[in-house]
């Protein structure tokens, strides 16, 4: 099968700015207005991370004209690492299984194409009662019930966003992207394909949903986010980063760099960045006894980190809901967005929230809920 880089298939289009830019002349609402700068000790400080504002050859990124040559460039770099992406999918298909009302909205219990050869993911969709077109959100999380209320507890954001008149898809992991050895994501395409790695496949398995929604008669094909928590969370950081439709993106306490002092942290794991198909590594933090293995390995030891993937979202707006693994000091990564959205001519593109606690808070989640509503409200 011939397969498109992921750079070809992002490149084909314009950056997605309609929903950011809606909100371009609205005040950011006062309850999350300062989440969107960094605390004094952190402002302006840039850490030890390398500037994206600088070419493979040394040269500055002086203009927007620039950005957009720098972009490809960073967005090629990491399409090398990960794999490239199959085509997406024009029409993916839906199946509707059952449906329900549950106050007001619509559950749908449902199954989507989201690979070739006609693999599918289950999932819930929930369209609220509305006549007009709605924004939409996908969901991405170990299993789809958790996303809709029928889970763990602080994870429902599907429910509570459907509930404020958003439609909401809310879906696990797929089967080929399986968290247990041995490891095969998006791997047997045909002779000859580059294997993808884990989270670079999730974010095609996202990319496809996007697509999905946005065929959907009741949804605004220009105002649909991705949000995840923690491993759903990575998940929504690189389908929003790697994906330009995405309008905006909600990271709950991923991990937003490489941190190997944070076992949770984990990306240098099989089934996130560290997928190598000739061997599998033992899972915990790198050692001597536990080597680095796959493209983590070559990003690792050559100083690439996820702030890299960050700016690839600039000028569409994000939110980092950090916890636990994404403490204040994250701000040296993120201010490399926000500088990269100053030169774009942009503010109040990047935002980050804080709680003491790993899993979210109802606070938190608020948070979550007057972010969405900001940058995806007509």
């Amino acid at each position: 099968m011939k397969l498109f880089t992921l750079l070809s298939i992002v490149l084909c289009t314009l950056p997605n700015q309609s929903g950011a830019d809606r909100q371009g002349t609205r005040e950011i609402p006062t309850t999350i207005a300062p989440f969107f700068n960094p605390p004094s000790k952190f402002a302006g400080n840039f850490g030890e991370y390398k500037s994206p504002l600088i070419f493979d050859d040394g040269t500055k990124v002086k203009s927007p004209a620039d950005w957009q040559r720098r972009r490809k460039e960073i967005l090629q770099t990491w399409t090398g690492f990960m794999g490239d992406w199959p085509p997406l999918i024009d029409k993916p298909t839906i199946e509707y299984l059952a449906k329900e009302r549950r106050e007001n909205f619509i559950q749908h219990q449902v199954r989507v194409e989201i690979a070739p050869k006609g693999q599918m993911v289950d999932g819930y969709l929930l369209v609220p009662d509305r006549e007009k077109l709605m924004p939409a959100v996908i969901v991405v999380y170990y299993d789809p019930k958790t996303g809709v209320g029928l889970g763990r507890e602080g994870r429902d954001f599907g429910y509570q966003l459907a509930k404020r008149g958003f439609v909401a898809l809310s879906i696990g992991t797929p089967e080929f992207a399986s968290l247990k050895a041995p490891y095969k994501p998006l791997y047997d395409w045909g002779e000859g394909d580059t294997p993808l790695q884990p989270l670079s496949a999730l974010a095609y398995v996202a990319a496809n949903c996007h697509t999905t929604l946005a065929n959907l008669p009741e949804v605004d094909p220009k105002r649909i986010a991705v949000m995840g928590h923690s491993y759903g969370g990575k998940w929504a950081m690189f389908a929003s980063c790697l994906y330009e439709k995405f309008a905006c993106g909600v990271w709950s306490d991923p991990g937003i760099v490489f941190d190997e002092k944070r076992p949770n942290v984990n990306y240098w794991e099989p089934w996130y960045l560290g997928y190598d198909p000739d061997r599998q590594r033992e899972r915990g933090v790198p050692s001597d006894d536990k080597p680095r293995t796959g493209p983590y390995e070559k990003m690792f030891l050559h100083g690439y980190d996820l702030h890299e993937l960050h700016v690839l979202m600039a000028p569409r707006p994000f939110l980092v809901s950090g916890g636990a693994e994404d403490r204040p000091e994250r701000w040296k990564a993120l201010n490399h967005s926000i500088e990269v959205n100053t030169l774009l001519g942009y503010k109040n593109r990047v935002a980050m929230t804080n709680r003491k606690t790993h899993g979210p808070t109802p606070e938190s989640n608020e948070q979550i809920y007057v972010f969405l509503k900001h940058f995806l409200a007509e």
